[in-house]
């Protein structure tokens, strides 16, 4: 008997949406492989529980765009959820936590686009060998990535005094919160900042009464998405069904 949350139980959302490319790609997680990941325009905005069907079956969000991997010789990338009541608080989340708490202010706003935003986006990805050769990101560029949306979007926005040091774009769903993308000041490592971002999300989570939050894609030969191991337990989706990740 197929669990209720098994996307193959649901019927299909993906009716919804309109495959605007499909072509082989380098993937952007692993070196010398091949990628095919159709970006998906969906008809008319996402809201509440379409937003979560969609999560639920691996898709993620980029723009005004959906996608998920469907390479054609690689099953590495695994869509990664935690259940934020299961969630079990480390002494070490709890430093993290607690210092950045301490120090640092937290604003949840809607997604902006300006010189300060672009500026730090960009040093992260260089300083942080994201950019793999691509051009510096301009304001066009940063608003198509991460202000435009086609579901309902907010921005958590991290303070030192009056220094941004860090912003976390995250979707919303009636059930779920998913983090779209964090980036930060890599003079400010000192706060852990990736990892307090997830911890405030997963708060959020909680405080607002939702069950999961979406962390995208775990691959555990990339050292930029295979931290994500570390926040458990937690739910990884192989094969289209939701199973839980070993530590």
């Amino acid at each position: 008997m197929k669990h209720p949350d098994d996307p193959a139980t649901r019927p299909s959302v993906e009716a919804r949406l309109i495959i605007v490319q499909d072509a082989p790609q380098v993937c952007p997680y692993l070196p010398d492989m091949t990628a095919r990941m159709p970006l998906r325009l969906p008809v008319g905005r996402l809201r509440g529980s379409t937003t979560d069907d969609l999560l639920a079956r691996g898709f993620r969000r980029s723009g005004d765009f959906v996608y998920r991997t469907q390479c054609p010789s690689c099953s590495a990338c695994e869509p990664t959820r935690v259940s934020v009541a299961d969630f079990v608080w480390t002494k070490s989340f709890r430093r993290v936590l607690k210092r950045g708490d301490q120090e640092l202010r937290a604003d949840i706003g809607v997604p902006q686009c300006d010189a300060q935003r672009v500026l730090l986006f960009n040093q992260h990805r260089c300083q942080r060998s994201l950019a793999r050769g691509e051009d510096w990101v301009d304001e066009e560029g940063y608003r198509a990535f991460l202000v435009e949306s086609c579901c309902d979007t907010f921005e958590l926005s991290f303070y030192r005094e009056d220094q941004l040091i860090a912003v976390s774009i995250i979707d919303q769903a009636r059930q779920s919160l998913s983090a779209v993308y964090t980036y930060f000041d890599p003079e400010m490592a000192r706060y852990g900042l990736g990892t307090y971002s997830i911890l405030k999300q997963i708060e959020l989570a909680i405080q607002t009464k939702r069950q999961f939050l979406y962390l995208g894609m775990y691959v555990a030969a990339n050292s930029h998405l295979n931290y994500k191991a570390r926040f458990l337990p937690q739910q990884r989706l192989v094969n289209e069904h939701w199973t839980d990740a070993v530590a």
